[in-house]
Formats: C-alpha cells, sequence, structure tokens
C-alpha cells in the first residue's frame, strides 16, 4: 500500500438496470407501500408531539 491509499474505495459502476414493464400488481403493491408509508409518518408526527411512553415504574437512586 502506498501512502496516498487510504480511506473508502469507490465501487466499480453497476451497469443500468433495465425499466422492466410493471403489471397491475406490481402497480397495486407500490400504490399500497406509499400508503402505508403516509399512514407510518402521520403517526411518527402524532406520537413525536408526546413524552416518553415508559414514564412510571421504579426509579433507582443514585445511592447504594
Amino acid at each position: 500500500m502506498s501512502g496516498r491509499e487510504g480511506g473508502k474505495k469507490k465501487p466499480l459502476k453497476a451497469p443500468k438496470k433495465q425499466n422492466k414493464e410493471m403489471d397491475d400488481e406490481d402497480v397495486a403493491f407500490k400504490q399500497k407501500q406509499k400508503e402505508e408509508q403516509k399512514a407510518m409518518e402521520a403517526l411518527k408526527a402524532k406520537a413525536s408531539g408526546k413524552g416518553p411512553l415508559t414514564s412510571g415504574g421504579i426509579k433507582k437512586s443514585g445511592k447504594k
């Protein structure tokens, strides 16, 4: 190894994937995934406004 070699090496460029034709099942699956992701984003936004879920329980003191 020479002094100039180091760090992460760039990967070789992969050949471009050919666009395959999507049938109705693929289109429906993609649409379903988008809808599920939107629902998850909405739930995350709703949950982020609240505090931590585990607020109760046994609290330990630093003393022994």
